[in-house]
């Protein structure tokens, strides 16, 4: 049992509502026309790094001739995605080490993975499971625009709750998180030094405004409860004695937020991410 991401990087609930947002129906014409794959076709679809299924749920809509299967290395991620996504075969595996055969899948899809296992591994494995003239799509998060609505600001309570239970350790060194990062002109030559062909980029620009009228209210509270739910989490996890009074004091700012939504008193505060896409073909012959 492998629990080391979700529960020191990043939590089950955290991890799948900022995910499910990102991959709501709202914003797949601009994933349609970068990943470039047929919907009607019967495809062999395999997400690596599945976390607890958003993408994966999201991938069985919009290609739903698709045979879709995904894995993560973490338990606790793959246990909650076979109680919550249906139409998707979860396994517990390593990016390293795909556990599937040769010239299994027409397509192989990562989003927030690259970073994180050293690119020859990441990319021959890969190579490997796909057939001939299969579709290799890496997703990588890059830097986008973060603006905090004035209500929602640290108040010197959680200041000093975070500083007292800092113990100096730098959890992402620890766990070699984003240790392959790479930047957006180095992403495409490793892919093509890597045996790929007909690489191409492109940007998914992910507009998380709750003000933003384009948006149903629906989607616009569900944005606010997403962050919300980001927050609540990192503190559970500390598991203080303050912890339930800082719990109290992140809904009485979330509930503000809300309400400040519902009356029409805009904020703007934004979470818009940029997504890089960078997309490969498997020639065999290569």
């Amino acid at each position: 049992m492998n629990n080391i991401w979700s529960e020191n990087i990043q939590g089950v609930k955290t991890l799948y509502l900022s995910r499910k947002l990102r991959f709501d129906d709202f914003f797949y014409k601009q994933y349609e026309a970068l990943f470039s794959l047929k919907p009607d076709k019967k495809l062999k679809i395999l997400e690596i790094g599945c976390g607890p299924g958003a993408l994966a749920d999201a991938l069985h809509r919009w290609y739903p001739d698709a045979e879709i299967a995904a894995i993560d290395r973490d338990s606790n991620f793959i246990e909650y995605a076979k109680e919550n996504v249906p139409g998707v075969e979860f396994v517990e595996g390593d990016a390293a080490a795909l556990p599937f055969e040769a010239d299994t899948f027409d397509v192989t899809i990562s989003n927030t993975v690259c970073e994180h296992v050293e690119p020859e591994i990441f990319y021959s494995e890969q190579k490997r499971v796909l057939k001939d003239n299969g579709v290799c799509l890496v997703l990588s998060a890059r830097k986008g625009v973060v603006q905090t609505a004035d209500c929602l600001k640290m108040t010197e309570d959680e200041k000093r709750f975070w500083e007292s239970i800092s113990d100096g350790e730098n959890i992402l060194e620890k766990y070699a998180v984003g240790k392959y990062y790479m930047t957006e002109k180095e992403l495409p030559v490793v892919m093509e030094n890597s045996g790929f062909a007909d690489v191409s980029t492109g940007y998914a620009v992910i507009d998380l405004t709750p003000d933003n009228p384009k948006y149903s209210s629906g989607m616009a509270e569900d944005m606010i409860n997403a962050e919300r739910a980001s927050k609540l989490e990192a503190v559970q996890s500390t598991k203080s004695k303050e912890t339930s009074r800082i719990v109290d004091i992140i809904n009485e700012k979330y509930d503000a937020r809300i309400e400040l939504y519902r009356k029409g008193n805009k904020q703007w505060d934004t979470d818009t991410s940029i997504t890089m896409v960078i997309r490969g073909i498997n020639r065999k012959g290569n």
